[in-house]
Order: structure tokens, then C-alpha cells, then sequence
């Protein structure tokens, strides 16, 4: 059986780091975690080929060779997922289809041929015994959720990862809180279930083998889900494989705010080579926290909270939304302000969309305000409801958030705070590169000499290699990621 497993093509959009990769020669920033682990739930005696139009282009050959097409997608895929589905029937091929994007609108694909929905590792199983008795169904689904350990180690011999950023691992899947905008519930349950240690060391011994060295992110919706098994278990015996390998990786992931409660977890992460952490804290106004039932974030100082984080030595990147119908019209120079006070460098600044299956989309359908299915992209000026704000004043006021925090000038300040603060732990294996030399000498010209904001790249330039050395290398990567920013945005001074 030949089996094309298909990556849809992601938009330009905050989280691309479209504009970024190319300083770096990279052609994405993640690989198909979700395919690279189907693959390895598939019978091991299949061909199987993954394409990843991220990376390279879709050859119709590919297609013409393959008795099955897997296509895996998340709902912000779907431009590119509608012309999969073109080319595959033009060659009349079977096409098995999961992830998010199809879990969450089943309905909208009468093309494909199997809906392998929910987990994989309980419905695709079902769908290979049935394809066995050459029986398989359009749609197979469940209301069980998955026992993590049942999980395969992702076969990532199937990318080559010297195209990637960073390479990709999970731990946990659920999430304790209901916040009412979030779909992570309405996908992966409330019950907060994770893989074993020993799973982990594996799958990071695997990570090691194919070469890869740098930066590797934890996908989960909120690592610290589960603290007790963190510090006594997971991060343990991380700690103790980093220190035998000499350091091979870093990591980011997603962590709730109350990480900042936990001195002990928090210098735990840092050793096991934690460097950032994305925090979703939204909004600094009370009454849209208690709206969105956002209830960990309220009451607390949220700028301490980033600082203490920052202070142990991982960086804090952070969401936000506006659009709530507790929003008023400071609430956008608030949201700018309680950025820039923070040093959060990545503020990711959304407008509320209401996904599928969430209790938002729930409660504005039964109020009438829902206009249409969500993109999947909130940052590019798009509603699916009818707004309390004036829709107007709403647009308005988000494109005035954006315009401010990453203006040249905003977004300078903001790396010098952090840089201030942030203190380095360990140091990780590092080569030099003719690439990273290429990617230092392209932030020269590009924005050294050719980009009308060139003085703050030589601010910073400056700054970090006379006042904190340690973090020269910091302060490159932050001027190509402001870079990135300003172009998502239009191209902002």
C-alpha cells in the first residue's frame, strides 16, 4: 500500500515567522507532528511519503502513485485543504482526512472519502481494521479520548529537519479550565492526560538520533497541567538526560499564569532547558476575565506574575484578545500599555473569534450575533460574530494595539526591558553555522541598511553587545522577529 500523507499550507500570518525564516534559511517553523505520528499508526510494511507544502510543492505524480491520501489540517489550513481536495479528484484519489479542521466541520467535506475524526489513536485504528475487510466507512468518530502512552513515537523519518525551525514533541493532551472561547475542551476533554516519563525520554532520544540540535516545542495546550508529576517525575529525569547529553535542546511551550506561583517548577523547567513559555493572559480588565471565565488571571498582578517568570529565566510570550463585550474603549490603550510595562516581546493581539463547539459559540448562536465560521486566524481583521462595540471603533481600536507595540520604537523598548531582566541558565550545545553567519549578515543589510527603521536595529545592536554581551545573539533574533511582525502588520515603522 502506498500512502501520501499531504501538510496543507499555512497563510502569512503572526505565527508563520514567514518573514523571519528566511534570515535563517529555514522553510518552516514546525513539522506535521500530528502526520509524523499517524505515519507511525499506519502498518509498518506501507510506503509511505509525506509532502509538506510548507517545505516543497505537491507533485502529481505523488498523487497518481498513492492508494490513499492522508491529509491532516487545523481549521486556519482550509484555502489550502479546498485545493488538495481539487488536485486529488482530478486523479481520482481516495482521500482519509483528519485533525482539527475536519473534527470541527465534518459536514463541509462530502469529498473526502474517510473521516478519520477526534484522536487518531483510537479512530484510525478502526478505520485500517474495516479498510482490512475492505468495509471502511465515510466517518469514523468517538467520544473516548486517548490514553497517551498508546501513542506512537512520531516517525520523523520522513522530513528532513534541517528544513524546520524547530522540531516538535507532546506531552499532554486536556486542559482543567473552561474558558469560553477556547476549543481545546471541546477537542481534548477536560481530563488532563499525559504521556509517561519514560515515553517522553524516548521520544527525545529519537529527536537526538536523526541530528537535530536547537530548539524543540512541547505542544501542549498547558505543560504544567499536571505540577506534582512534573517536579517529581518528568523534569527529574529531563534534567538528568540533558546533563548526560551536554544539552542538546531548549525548550518553549504553554504554561497557565499560575506557573509564576511555583519557584520550584519554574527553576525545575529552567534546568531541564525550558527558555520560553506563551502564557494566554488576554486581557488586564476584571470584567472581560470574569466574562470569558478566564478565572486563574483574575485578581492577580499580571506584571509581577510575567516578571517572576522572567526573572527565573524564561521568556514570556503571551496572547491577547480583544473584542469581549466587557471591552470599552480604553480597554485598547490598556491592553498597550500592560505591554509594554511587561517586556512581553511576542504579544500575539487577537480579535475575539467565537470557534466551533466552544461555549462562545454556543451562547452568541443562541443570541443571534453569529455570522459566520471562524477562520482560524484572528489577527487579520476578521469577526464571525456581531460584536457589542462598534464594529468600526472595534477594527479600529485592535489595528491601534498593533500599530503601537510593534512600531520600531514600541517594540525596542520592549526587547531592552526583557533583556534587562533575563538571565540565561544554561548554555546549550551551539555550532556555528554558515547558516547562522548567512542569517547575522542578511539582519545587517536587511535591517541594518536597507529598512527605514534601521537606528533601533543598531540600537540594539549596540546596547546588547557593550551592556549584556550574553545576549548579542538574543538581541539579533528579536530584531528579525520585530522584522516579521511590522511586515504581518503592513509594513509598520
Amino acid at each position: 500500500m502506498n500512502i501520501l500523507l499531504i501538510s496543507p499550507k499555512y497563510p502569512d500570518t503572526y505565527w508563520s515567522f514567514k518573514h523571519a525564516l528566511k534570515f535563517i534559511s529555514k522553510k518552516a517553523s514546525n513539522p506535521p507532528l500530528g502526520l509524523l505520528t499517524v505515519a507511525s499508526l499506519l502498518p509498518g510494511d506501507w510506503k509511505k511519503k509525506l509532502v509538506d507544502l510548507n517545505v516543497t510543492s505537491l507533485q502529481d505524480d505523488d498523487i497518481r502513485q498513492a492508494d490513499y491520501v492522508y491529509i491532516g489540517a487545523m481549521s486556519i489550513q482550509s484555502a489550502s485543504v479546498q485545493q488538495i481536495i481539487e488536485r486529488c479528484k482530478q486523479y481520482n484519489a481516495k482521500m482519509v482526512a483528519g485533525g482539527p479542521l475536519f473534527t470541527g466541520e465534518p459536514e463541509r467535506f462530502t469529498d473526502i472519502d474517510h473521516l478519520v475524526l477526534n484522536e487518531a489513536e483510537i479512530t484510525l485504528p478502526l478505520f485500517l481494521e474495516d479498510l482490512r475487510k475492505n468495509t471502511p466507512k465515510k466517518m469514523y468518530r468517538t467520544d473516548r479520548y486517548a490514553e497517551l502512552n498508546l501513542s506512537p513515537i512520531p516517525d520523523y523519518c520522513l522530513i528532513d529537519t534541517s528544513k524546520y525551525a524547530q522540531l516538535s514533541i507532546q506531552y499532554s493532551r486536556g486542559c482543567p479550565y473552561n474558558c469560553e472561547f477556547c476549543e481545546i475542551t471541546a477537542l481534548l476533554g477536560h481530563r488532563f492526560r499525559t504521556k509517561s516519563t519514560e515515553h517522553i525520554l524516548r521520544e527525545l532520544e529519537n529527536i537526538y538520533q536523526t541530528g537535530f540540535r536547537g530548539n524543540v516545542f512541547f505542544v501542549d495546550d498547558n505543560f504544567i497541567g499536571n505540577r506534582k508529576k512534573l517536579k517529581n517525575d518528568l523534569l527529574p529525569a529531563m534534567i538528568k538526560w540533558a546533563q548526560e547529553r551536554g544539552h542538546p535542546f531548549y525548550y518553549t511551550t504553554e504554561a497557565s499564569i499560575n506557573l509564576s506561583d511555583d519557584p520550584q517548577l519554574m527553576q525545575q523547567m529552567v534546568l531541564a532547558g525550558f527558555v520560553k513559555v506563551f502564557v494566554g493572559i488576554e486581557t488586564p480588565d476584571e470584567a472581560s476575565l470574569e466574562e470569558c471565565n478566564k478565572k486563574l488571571n483574575k485578581h492577580r498582578d499580571l506584571i509581577e506574575c510575567v516578571n517572576r517568570i522572567q526573572s527565573a529565566g524564561m521568556e514570556v510570550a503571551a496572547g491577547f484578545i480583544v473584542g469581549f463585550d466587557n471591552d470599552s474603549p480604553g480597554t485598547f490603550q490598556r491592553q498597550v500599555d500592560f505591554i509594554q510595562k511587561s517586556g512581553i516581546i511576542t504579544a500575539m493581539v487577537g480579535l475575539l473569534n467565537a470557534p466551533n463547539n466552544t461555549r462562545l459559540y454556543r451562547r452568541l448562536s443562541a443570541e443571534g450575533r453569529i455570522l459566520r465560521k471562524s477562520s482560524g486566524d484572528n489577527t487579520n481583521y476578521s469577526l464571525n460574530f456581531i460584536p457589542k462595540m462598534d464594529k468600526e471603533l472595534l477594527l479600529n481600536g485592535y489595528q491601534t494595539i498593533v500599530r503601537n507595540i510593534y512600531s520600531s520604537k514600541a517594540y525596542h523598548e520592549r526587547v531592552i526591558r526583557f533583556l534587562k531582566l533575563y538571565k540565561p541558565r544554561l548554555k546549550f550545545q551551539t555550532r556555528l553555522t554558515f547558516g547562522k553567519i548567512m542569517a547575522f549578515m542578511r539582519s545587517v543589510v536587511i535591517l541594518g541598511i536597507v529598512n527605514k527603521s534601521r537606528i533601533y536595529y543598531w540600537k540594539l545592536f549596540f546596547w546588547s553587545l557593550f551592556n549584556r554581551p550574553s545576549t548579542f545573539s538574543l538581541a539579533i533574533t528579536y530584531s528579525i522577529y520585530g522584522y516579521h511582525f511590522r511586515k504581518v502588520f503592513h509594513d509598520l515603522s
